[in-house]
């Protein structure tokens, strides 16, 4: 590690800004205070992100600290869409401090912004021989469609450093062409409270303690502050292709501010090299970015990447022994595999090692209000959690899993959690990274989830005898113990009496009652609870468990299938799993709640996927007549629209069609197939509004398709190639560019506003952690010829 006295930083900033482009507008007007605060109303970016980017940091003992060996942890992440930057966060993983960086570029009646319709690639600039990504840095090109010009870009983060690097190449024919750079910042993750101003090195927006500094190899030439859409002089060089008035700070008051700067003069094979740079001064700011543009681009890459003595991503992903053999199950020969691990690391905060979090973005951000901080899905739910810690595991990294497991006791209720006025055990339903507390609904599954998660983590021998028996007094036996009594739930808006297995959120959180997701969770918790109370020498706990665990299975057809079902449709016997019910008889006629614009239906009429974790967890064998039985329901595309669940997606290389799935019939979480509107843009309970296909369903069908062929003896060479070239691979297209997966894809139904080709990424939110972790996971099970995330105990008690 380099170490920096402040005297060489600031003569090193100098030298920085000395020798570059000298501002040729002699035209400009310079003015001191911007006008117009506080700007147009602030929004986030768009949702469906084509790549996400931070550096790899080593633990030390289970954390992340700037001890020596592993020197400075970076804390900065990015997002990239529609081949723009976008939120770019600092600090914690959900701090949001920019909306997007764009480029712009002027000529002769033309100014062309990246916010435009530009035709935008994106790749990686790390891959190996067979092109798969060894690190999160990118390769992004823009081509204007009238051919003016080109812009790549290069992005990725100094690991040794508080800096987003951005290589900006641009290529030109034409004459007298210029390119500028204009920053949104919304600092601390709101984009209303923040001030502006120009420097001698460059650009600083600001909230609090909370800083930015924009910084380039060259000297910028013209630039200015000021509020977005009012004053940021974006709208003069659209008119003038010129920037003849600038500002140099924006005042008193606070609000929407932007920063723009002119890089200079552009031709053919034009560089500019552009940090935006973070701290808690502005001097430290400055500092860091001046650290970094000092390095240079080829040093601070290499050390991204893990090239020579720099531990980076390559280093990452070599460790993971078991990808090399997963690889062989793949049909991309491991290009999305090598990405997902990736991906999946990147979702992990730094400041508290271990949290896991959803997906790097804000669902349907550009009509989401960031007026006042918002985590979209940059948060914690311990269901999307224990998918990607059983990921972790089944990539070989033992490490991030145990961290990820420890840093759960931070989300469980307890006497000393903020608030709480209830009943001890469960775990909350989302969480900043930091514990602080967002939403409160008490969902059963994300309370056994932990305790098979210790299972597993046992079994492969992460956790010890003695670690086990510390975390089952400390945290395993409240949550179990939760789980066979219930109990009230009683903080912020939430006060409520639970009443296992009969949930108050099943795993979509949007109904009570009786969930065969849940129940499948609930029972495969308890018996891991029983058979870890026995190791911990606590038979009579464990006999409860075991004893709560076999009631409630006892009960799961008769409370959950219905025999008397009424769906139209030519597949159906009327013998099938529903998706809830709220009384504990599956025949009768009662009506769920209504939901994001969705009538409530008859339950008898609402599938969904549910079903099949019974088998996933050993709760139901695959063969079960009640698992069976619900298969041509669930795969029937003759069902109302409205209704169905599955569509039939075609191979981009005519190859044949795989199976795609929507959360549930009636389902409202989606795009408005009557007005093409995003979600909730009229209000969440806008009716027209509709949930799309979820491709991780493709992974869990995949994943029933193995049980079913070990349950039958029919697993083979050709059963296993079988599943590798429709569940893996349908996977795999619904990958964007990036090798990003969204969390939603278009179905083809209803009004299509946004123009999405069908299976393609809506605006839901993209990079999703579930999707990533269930295809590393069906890759595994694949390469296994087993169910990776199976519980045989759960199997063997109830035989």
């Amino acid at each position: 590690m380099k170490n920096y006295n402040l005297i060489t930083i600031s003569l090193l900033a100098l030298g920085l800004t000395a020798c570059g482009a000298q501002n040729t507008n002699q035209a400009q007007t310079s003015k001191t205070t911007a006008p117009g605060a506080p700007g147009n109303d602030p929004f986030w970016s768009y949702a469906g992100k084509t790549g996400i980017g931070t550096s790899y940091e080593q633990y030390q003992n289970g954390h992340y600290t700037n001890d020596a060996p592993t020197g400075v942890v970076s804390k900065v992440w990015f997002s990239i869409a529609k081949g723009m930057i976008t939120e770019t966060m600092f600090g914690l993983i959900h701090q949001a401090q920019i909306k997007d960086m764009q480029f712009v570029v002027t000529g002769k009646n033309f100014t062309v912004s990246e916010a435009d319709d530009l035709d935008v690639t994106i790749d990686y600039l790390y891959k190996d021989d067979q092109g798969r990504p060894l690190s999160l840095a990118y390769k992004i090109v823009s081509k204007d469609k009238q051919g003016r010009f080109t812009l790549e870009k290069h992005v990725f983060t100094d690991p040794d450093g508080q800096s987003l690097f951005v290589r900006s190449m641009f290529n030109t024919d034409l004459k007298d062409v210029k390119a500028y750079v204009v920053v949104n910042p919304y600092i601390n993750n709101n984009g209303l409270d923040d001030f502006a101003k120009t420097t001698e090195q460059g650009l600083v927006a600001w909230q609090d303690d909370n800083y930015l500094t924009l910084q380039a190899s060259t000297e910028f030439g013209a630039k200015t502050v000021g509020f977005t859409g009012v004053s940021d002089g974006l709208d003069e060089l659209k008119k003038s292709q010129s920037l003849n008035t600038s500002y140099s700070n924006t005042g008193e008051q606070s609000g929407n501010v932007s920063l723009l700067a002119e890089l200079g003069s552009i031709e053919s094979n034009t560089t500019f090299d552009l940090v935006l740079s973070f701290a808690r001064s502005e001097q430290q700011s400055a500092e860091q970015g001046a650290q970094t543009l000092a390095k240079g681009y080829q040093s601070v890459l290499d050390s991204y990447n893990g090239k020579g003595a720099a531990f980076g991503w390559q280093d990452y992903l070599q460790n993971l022994t078991p990808i090399n053999k997963m690889t062989e199950q793949t049909a991309d020969n491991g290009k999305l595999l090598y990405t997902s691990a990736m991906v999946l690391k990147a979702q992990e905060d730094k400041t508290h090692a271990g949290a896991l979090i959803a997906s790097l973005s804000n669902p349907w951000g550009e009509t989401v209000s960031a007026k006042t901080g918002s985590t979209g899905y940059k948060a914690v739910w311990v269901r999307d959690f224990y998918q990607v810690a059983m990921a972790f595991m089944a990539l070989g990294d033992t490490a991030t899993a145990k961290t990820a497991f420890e840093y759960l006791e931070k989300v469980q209720v307890s006497s000393k959690t903020p608030g709480n006025n209830g009943d001890t055990g469960w775990f909350l339903q989302k969480t900043h990274v930091d514990g602080e507390l967002e939403w409160v609904g008490v969902q059963l599954d994300q309370t056994a989830m932990p305790i098979m998660l210790a299972w597993k983590l046992h079994q492969a021998n992460v956790l010890s005898d003695a670690e086990l028996k510390d975390w089952y007094a400390r945290m395993l036996k409240p949550a179990a113990d939760f789980l066979v009594e219930g109990g009230r739930a009683k903080i912020l808006w939430n006060d409520t009496q639970i009443t296992p297995p009969a949930t108050q959120q099943e795993r979509w959180e949007e109904q009570s009652g009786y969930s065969p997701s849940t129940t499948a969770a609930v029972v495969a918790g308890l018996i891991s609870a029983a058979d870890i109370a026995n190791m911990a020498g606590d038979t009579k706990n464990a006999e409860r468990y075991l004893a709560t665990a076999k009631s409630y299975n006892a009960d799961i057809e008769k409370v959950m299938f219905t025999t008397q079902g009424n769906l139209k449709s030519k597949a159906t016997d009327g013998e099938y799993f529903i998706r809830i019910g709220q009384d504990e008889n599956a025949n009768s006629n009662t009506t769920i709640n209504a939901n994001n614009g969705r009538e409530g239906f008859n339950k008898k009429q609402i599938l969904d996927g549910g079903f099949l974790e019974l088998v996933r967890y050993g709760v139901r064998d695959a063969l079960a007549p009640s698992i069976v039985k619900t298969l041509p329901e669930y795969d029937d595309e003759t069902l109302a629209n409205n209704l169905q669940v599955k569509y039939s997606f075609n191979f981009s290389d005519g190859s044949g069609s795989f199976a795609g799935y929507r959360r549930y019939g009636n389902d409202g979480y989606g795009e408005d197939e009557i007005t093409g509107t995003n979600y909730a843009e009229n209000g969440s309970n806008t009716p027209g509004q509709r949930g799309r296909v979820w491709p991780f369903f493709t992974g869990e069908r995949g994943h029933y398709e193995i049980a079913a062929a070990n349950a039958s003896n029919t697993f083979n060479d050709v059963k296993q190639a079988e599943i590798k070239n429709s569940y893996v691979k349908g996977l795999e297209q619904f990958a964007n560019e990036g090798m990003m997966l969204p969390e939603q894809v278009w179905d083809g139904v209803g009004v299509n506003k946004a123009d999405y080709t069908l299976g393609e990424g809506t605006n839901s939110a993209t990079p999703l952690a579930w999707t990533h972790a269930e295809y590393i996971k069906l890759v595994r099970s694949l390469s296994d010829k087993q169910v990776w995330d199976h519980y045989p105990v759960v199997k063997q008690a109830l035989k």
